[in-house]
């Protein structure tokens, strides 16, 4: 894979950096999607309905590859058994670019996915640690991504780069609303309101995208932070 987007829970990716993931399939990238857990514990939906939300989503992104590691909504930690799962999958699908959750936000499953991932990144290239292939069954090569960027979710974040994701803007508000049971316009408007399934929230996803997109000179985007400064040899390829 090129890209490998993990979030916390299904539907983080499409709501952070949907736009972004249908701009690089778009340009023929390889993009795979990992769910960390099945967002078992949300108070709309099921882990059932999710999974079948999850796959509508990929299809229209156009993403390569999606799988779930079902580590535990709400209770995964920072343990070994929760990295190697993640270091498995990234020596599976070697991408070069990482995205992640936001390393701060109101669900403290963001923050804590986002420190996982960023450590299992750095784990996958040490050639000591072992894992199997889950798939094949045979041992793993070290591999270590190239880059890691993290999302920047729910609050707000300043970031250290905006990808420009004009014409881009319907397909990622296609792909949260196969999130049916989630938000509202959905399969259920009388289910309990949650942060997210509010009729406002839509609009302030958006506005955020817009506020994105201008801090960056364009008209909507979306940030991210990076693990370490990019780094280019050309001027003229920063906008």
């Amino acid at each position: 894979m090129d890209v490998c987007a993990f979030g916390a829970h299904p539907d983080d990716v499409e709501l952070a950096a949907g736009g972004t993931v249908a701009l690089l399939t778009s340009q023929g990238k390889r993009v795979a999607l990992v769910d960390l857990t099945r967002g078992e514990l949300g108070t709309r939906g099921t882990a059932e309905t999710r999974k079948s939300e999850a796959a509508a989503a990929a299809a229209i992104l156009g993403v390569a590859h999606r799988e779930n590691l079902d580590l535990g909504d709400g209770f995964f930690e920072m343990n070994e058994a929760s990295l190697l799962a993640v270091v498995e999958v990234l020596r599976r699908l070697r991408p070069s670019v990482v995205i992640a959750n936001a390393k701060s936000d109101r669900h403290p499953d963001h923050g804590r996915a986002s420190e996982l991932v960023s450590r299992a990144c750095f784990l996958s290239g040490l050639s000591k640690i072992q894992t199997v292939d889950d798939q094949s069954g045979l041992p793993q090569e070290a591999w270590r991504p190239r880059s890691v960027y993290f999302t920047i979710q729910d609050r707000w974040r300043e970031p250290d780069f905006v990808v420009d994701i004009e014409g881009f803007e319907e397909i990622k508000s296609r792909a949260i609303m196969a999130y049916a049971t989630q938000f509202y316009g959905g399969v259920d408007d009388n289910a309990p309101v949650t942060p997210i399934s509010s009729p406002d929230f839509l609009d302030y996803l958006k506005g955020r995208n817009l506020a994105m997109g201008r801090s960056g000179g364009v008209r909507i985007g979306e940030g991210f932070e990076a693990e370490r400064p990019p780094v280019v040899n050309d001027l003229f390829h920063l906008a």
